[in-house]
């Protein structure tokens, strides 16, 4: 043990924390979410933007066959004299993966140009962890509503559920620091103008994936200190569980 000024500090405590007792990160700068400050404040965008990309690499050499596989669907008949599939029959998976599918460049170009604008700001106020949690549950939240309330062969993708997160976490961080809400307002605006009045558009996404970004900033701005975590992490948790829910009530409602 090592003298101090008051009781005694073991020699780790010394050299991990400059002489204070602490670990760095205890007295890390914090982003406003109690998120460490990070050197790439892109980084996860980056990493969103490349799963996409590979994504819709992947879809121009494998074709209609890999689409059909990463689609969400709640229960339909892909090939001729094929089983039954969809997120009903078990394949939950498809809520994640048709978040990354695209099959249009003008489709992926728009998304990934909402991720690049809409992705780092948010990255930098939240911190790493907690972005991946809004972006993830925003776009899960709106394949979820897909699910529930959309036909059982209609098909969705792409990541416009998540990006409608990520316009709904932009206005309640706009919010909390009380910047001027009108710029993100009319290009919300904008956007659910054109969600409600394009055919071929999965307004269920968009609403669910905007709902759902923002209550879980809500959540993560708002959280008091005390208990920042415990409110933070315990929203995604309840968000998570609400998900799985109204996927468990479609199901029942398709499968007898």
């Amino acid at each position: 043990m090592v003298p101090a000024s008051v009781g005694f500090q073991c020699p780790e405590c010394v050299k991990s924390g400059s002489g204070t007792g602490h670990s760095p990160s205890a007295s890390a700068p914090r982003t406003i979410a109690g998120g460490v400050i990070a050197a790439d404040r892109r980084l996860i965008t980056k990493i969103l933007l490349g799963i996409n990309a590979a994504v819709f690499v992947a879809v121009l050499i494998a074709g209609d066959r890999l689409v059909n596989g990463l689609l969400l669907f709640g229960q339909a008949v892909t090939e001729p004299y094929g089983p039954v599939e969809g997120v009903a029959e078990g394949q939950w998976y498809r809520l994640l993966t048709s978040m990354f599918l695209h099959q249009e460049v003008w489709h992926i170009a728009m998304n990934m140009l909402g991720l690049w604008f809409l992705g780092p700001p948010l990255e930098a106020a939240l911190g790493r962890l907690r972005f991946s949690a809004l972006y993830l549950l925003s776009g899960l939240g709106g394949s979820a509503l897909t699910f529930l309330v959309s036909a059982p062969g209609q098909a969705s993708l792409g990541a416009s559920g998540a990006i409608f997160g990520l316009f709904g976490a932009t206005a309640v961080l706009m919010r909390r620091l009380n910047y001027d809400m009108r710029p993100i307002l009319i290009l919300l605006g904008i956007n659910l103008v054109f969600t409600f009045t394009w055919q071929g558009i999965s307004w269920q996404a968009h609403i669910g994936g905007l709902v759902v970004g923002a209550l879980i900033a809500y959540a993560m701005v708002h959280a008091p200190r005390k208990n920042r975590l415990l409110v933070q992490y315990g929203s995604c948790a309840v968000m998570a569980l609400l998900i799985v829910a109204a996927c468990l009530v479609r199901t029942l409602q398709l499968v007898p």
